[in-house]
C-alpha cells in the first residue's frame, strides 16, 4: 500500500468502539441504509484474480467484495485495503468520483472490518500496487465489533483459538493452513480411490468402545435406556465389512478419546482407516509411503520438508526393523538373548518401574515407548509389536511372542498403525479374554469383549492388512505446526469463567 498506515496505534478501547459503530449502523438504518437487509452482491473478480492477471486487466471495470482491512484518510482521496477469499487488493477512494456525499459517508461511517462491495477501474501506482479506483461502493455489512489492530495482531494463542473466526481474519498463515489441512485430506481420499477403495460410513455412537486400547466419552441414549460411546476407532466396523465381502474399504472421520490434551492430542481428532483383503503387513508399509509422499508432493512440493527446524526427507523407501533390534542397536538391551529378569533390573534401573512379573513382551514394549521414540526422527517403521500391546493383530509365524504390526515414526512422533489382521476367531476370543482380565486389573484402556465381532469372524474373513493414519499429525507435519491446535479449526477448549 502507498504509504496508507499511519504511525503505530494506539490499542481498541473495544466497548468504545462497540459503542461508537452501533450508533453509525443506527444512523444507517434511520436513513433508509440497513446493510443487513442486502441479500446478495454479484461479483466480476476478486483480489487474487486481479493480481494474478492484472496486466490485461488495467483500465478494466471490476466488481469485487470483501472485508475493509484498513483505511487511511487524506482529505479528497483516500486508500483502503480489501481482502476476499484469496487474497487483498488496494483500494482507492477520490471525491471526485464518488462525490461529495457518498465521499463523506465513506469517511464517516466505514470502519475497518466492514464489508464492503466496490466498483471500479484498475490501475497499477507508481510503486507497481495493482489498486481498484473505487467508482461506487456499497456497505453490505456493518462490523460492530473491532478488529485486533495490525501492530498487536492477535497474538494470544488461547484467545486465537477460541477466536479462529478472528484469527482467520487477521492471519493469513493461519487460513493457508487449513487451506493446506483440506488438500490433504482431499489428496488422500483421491489417491485411495484411484487405488480401488471404497470410501464406507461407520457408527460414531458405538454400545462398546472397541477397536482401541483409550478412554472413551459414555453418552445416554434416551429411547433405548442405555449407554453409548463415541466411537474410539473405527476398526472392528470397517473389518466387519471385509467379512461382508468389500475387498478394499476406507473411512476418514472423527474419532473421540476422553483423554489428555497437549501439543499432539485432542479430544477428537481425524483419522484415516483402511482395510485391505488378501495383502498382509508389506503392503500397509507400502501404501503407507504411497499415501504421504503423495501428499507432501501435492501440497509442500517437495520431499525434503523442514519441521521446526528438524530436517525431514520423506523419500521412500523408508527404514523398517523390528522393535527388539531397534532397543538392541540404540539402547543396548537384548530381548534375543538376555534373561527377562534382567531386562525388568535394567529397565527399572533406567527409571521404570515394571513389576517382576511384567511379561517379555510388555518389557520390550515399555522399554521402547519410554527410550525408543525420542530416537526416532526420519520416516521408520517399526515392527514385530509384542503380542500383549496387539490384541487385534495377526502373530507372526517367526516369533509367537510378537505381532505383524508396525507403527510408523517420524521426528519421535507415531503417525501410522497397521496390522496384518487377526482373522482367527478362537484367537481373537482369547486376546479378547485377557483383555478383560486387564480391565478387572485396573487398566481402564483394555478393550472389551465384543462378541458379535468374534461372531463376524467365525464367517469367515480373509487375509487382510489394516492401517490407520492420523490425519491431523500428517497436517502438522506437512504444514509445520508445532501444535495441533495450529490445524484444528476449532480445538477443545475449556469454557471461561
Amino acid at each position: 500500500m502507498d504509504n496508507n498506515q499511519n504511525n503505530q496505534p494506539k490499542e481498541i478501547n473495544v466497548a468504545e468502539e462497540v459503542s461508537v459503530r452501533k450508533e453509525k449502523l443506527a444512523n444507517l438504518q434511520a436513513a433508509g441504509k440497513n446493510p443487513f437487509e442486502i441479500t446478495k452482491f454479484a461479483r466480476s473478480t476478486t483480489a487474487g484474480a486481479i493480481k494474478k492477471d492484472v496486466d490485461s486487466l488495467l483500465d478494466k471495470e471490476v466488481v469485487i467484495a470483501g472485508r475493509l482491512m484498513s483505511k487511511r484518510v487524506m482529505g479528497k482521496a483516500s486508500f483502503g485495503q480489501l481482502q476476499d477469499t484469496d487474497g487483498i487488493i488496494q483500494l482507492y477512494f477520490t471525491r471526485d468520483n464518488l462525490g461529495e456525499d457518498n465521499y463523506g459517508e465513506f469517511k464517516k461511517v466505514l470502519d475497518r472490518g466492514d464489508i464492503i462491495g466496490v466498483e471500479g477501474k484498475i490501475f497499477v501506482t507508481h510503486t507497481g500496487e495493482p489498486t481498484v479506483n473505487v467508482t461506487k461502493y456499497t456497505l453490505l455489512t456493518k462490523a460492530l465489533r473491532p478488529l485486533p489492530e495490525k501492530y498487536h495482531g492477535l497474538t494470544d494463542n488461547d484467545l486465537r483459538y477460541r477466536q479462529r473466526y478472528v484469527d482467520l481474519i487477521i492471519n493469513p498463515e493461519v487460513k493457508e493452513t487449513m487451506t493446506k489441512r483440506s488438500q490433504i485430506v482431499a489428496e488422500i481420499r483421491n489417491f485411495l480411490n484411484s487405488e480401488g477403495f471404497l470410501e464406507v460410513e461407520t457408527p460414531v455412537l458405538n454400545t462398546l468402545a472397541g477397536g482401541a486400547n483409550a478412554r472413551p466419552f459414555i453418552t445416554h441414549h434416551n429411547t433405548l435406556d442405555i449407554d453409548m460411546y463415541l466411537r474410539i476407532a473405527t476398526e472392528l466396523y470397517l473389518k466387519r465389512c471385509i467379512v461382508g465381502g468389500f475387498e478394499k474399504v476406507y473411512e476418514m472421520g472423527r474419532i473421540f478419546r476422553n483423554e489428555g490434551m497437549d501439543p499432539r492430542h485432542n479430544p477428537e481428532f481425524t483419522t484415516i482407516e483402511l482395510y485391505q483383503a488378501y495383502v498382509n503387513l508389506d503392503a500397509m508399509m507400502d501404501i503407507t509411503e504411497k499415501i504421504i509422499v503423495d501428499c507432501a508432493e501435492k501440497v509442500c512440493g517437495t520431499l525434503d520438508i523442514e519441521y521446526q527446524g528438524t530436517p525431514i526427507s520423506l523419500k521412500a523407501p523408508w527404514k523398517r526393523i523390528p522393535m527388539k533390534d531397534f532397543v538392541k542397536e540404540n539402547l543396548g538391551m537384548d530381548f534375543d538373548n538376555d534373561s527377562l529378569e534382567n531386562l525388568i533390573a535394567e529397565a527399572n534401573r533406567r527409571g521404570l518401574d515394571l513389576p517382576k512379573d511384567t511379561t517379555w513382551g510388555k518389557c520390550l514394549y515399555e522399554v521402547f515407548d519410554a527410550f525408543g521414540e525420542e530416537l526416532l526422527t526420519q520416516p521408520t517403521f517399526i515392527i514385530d509389536y509384542p503380542v500383549e500391546v496387539s490384541p487385534l493383530a495377526k502373530k507372526s509365524t517367526k516369533d509367537s511372542r510378537v505381532t505383524e504390526r508396525f507403527e510408523l515414526f517420524i521426528n519421535h512422533t507415531e503417525f501410522a498403525n497397521a496390522f496384518s489382521e487377526l482373522n482367527d476367531p478362537i484367537d481373537q476370543r482369547e486376546r479378547f479374554a485377557a483383555q478383560m482380565l486387564a480391565k478387572a486389573a485396573g487398566d481402564e484402556e483394555a478393550q472389551p469383549y465384543d462378541e458379535d465381532f468374534v461372531n463376524a469372524l467365525e464367517y469367515g474373513m480373509p487375509p487382510t492388512g489394516g492401517l490407520g493414519i492420523g490425519v491431523d499429525r500428517l497436517v502438522m507435519l506437512l504444514t509445520d505446526s508445532a501444535s495441533i491446535r495450529d490445524v484444528l479449526l476449532f480445538p477443545t477448549m475449556k469454557p471461561l469463567g
